[in-house]
């Protein structure tokens, strides 16, 4: 069955660090770009950073630079997002979404995760 699935969250102490997967099951990442989204409690779900089918990374919000870095195994058909130096703030569910083409820019997301929670909190 065509789908992802997002693990690695959990609670984690201010200052601590987070490496969230998205497992891609029934296509190959070389097929599409991934996204990482979050949705913060209350608010909109807002895009992070994706990742192309040819390893392109285009960073959606300021609040990641310097913090999250997205990368892929196309070999475990895994996308990551390595989350340091994490904030209260940074509170949210995770979801990960693949769209139909390669790229980033067309933005036509077909599959969804279901979400991981991540918990940052002393």
């Amino acid at each position: 069955q065509l789908q992802l699935v997002e693990s690695g969250g959990g609670l984690v102490q201010p200052g601590g660090s987070l490496r969230l997967s998205c497992a891609a099951f029934g296509f190959t990442l070389d097929s599409t770009a991934i996204t990482w989204f979050r949705q913060v409690p209350g608010k909109e779900r807002e895009g992070i950073s994706c990742i192309s089918g040819g390893g392109d990374i285009i960073n959606y919000a300021d609040f990641n630079k310097g913090r999250f870095t997205i990368s892929k195994d196309n070999a475990k058909n895994t996308v990551y997002l390595q989350m340091n130096s994490l904030k209260p703030e940074d509170t949210a569910v995770y979801y990960c979404a693949a769209t139909r083409t390669r790229s980033c820019y067309l933005r036509d997301y077909v599959y969804w995760g279901q979400g991981t929670q991540v918990t940052v909190s002393s």
